[in-house]
């Protein structure tokens, strides 16, 4: 998503510059951009004005690669949808220590995915992409113990907002701002490449 700026020494034009350059930076991050190419995922149905009213979205993953997030909208919120590889199954299951609530019992999930993977099927997991401490979007971290993050950051998502970090099952970790994990909303899989967000067999929204 690379912006070209042609130059221009008018100040009022050059601040309108920075700030257009500062919020495509941040839909960038915001979308994952910065670890590597994150699809928009094609959202088959509601229409635009029941997807504003808080209708269910129909999400294809099919073409998610492993490793890969998406990103679907709903209630005029950004929902990640993450194929989880086998590797980062495993590396969740070894840094419960490191997380506040790592068995998801202050909520923030329908009950079918209060597990430790916080999801319906290991592979797939599905949450809101809004921190839980004042509503930034996270970036993707996908690298293993960056310099900036420390040694034992395993992979996950970063608030640049105000440093809050989540793993791979949107689970927060201590000592950072926010209070919650990641939203996990209701969804169902009505195929195995068709995920249905905001809505279960339950019949709650």
């Amino acid at each position: 998503m690379a912006t070209m700026w042609s130059r221009d020494d008018d100040p009022n034009a050059a601040h309108a510059k920075r700030r257009r350059l500062v919020l495509a930076t941040t839909l960038a991050g915001g979308a994952g951009l910065a670890a590597s190419a994150l699809p928009f995922i094609v959202s088959m149905t509601p229409s635009e004005r029941a997807r504003s009213a808080g209708a269910p979205v129909e999400a294809d993953i099919s073409r998610l690669e492993p490793g890969q997030l998406g990103t679907v909208e709903w209630r005029g919120k950004p929902v990640w949808i993450l194929r989880r590889t086998p590797e980062i199954i495993d590396r969740l299951g070894r840094i419960e220590p490191l997380l506040l609530d790592p068995a998801s019992t202050r909520g923030q999930q329908p009950e079918y995915c209060r597990n430790p993977l916080r999801s319906v099927r290991p592979e797939f997991w599905v949450a809101v992409a809004i921190c839980t401490h004042l509503g930034c979007v996270p970036t993707v971290r996908k690298e293993v113990a960056p310099a900036d993050l420390g040694p034992d950051w395993p992979g996950g998502f970063y608030c640049p907002c105000h440093g809050s970090k989540f793993d791979f099952a949107g689970r927060v970790f201590r000592n950072v701002p926010a209070p919650l994990n990641l939203e996990v909303p209701r969804h169902k899989y009505l195929s195995d490449a068709t995920v249905l967000v905001g809505a279960d067999d339950s019949g709650q929204a």
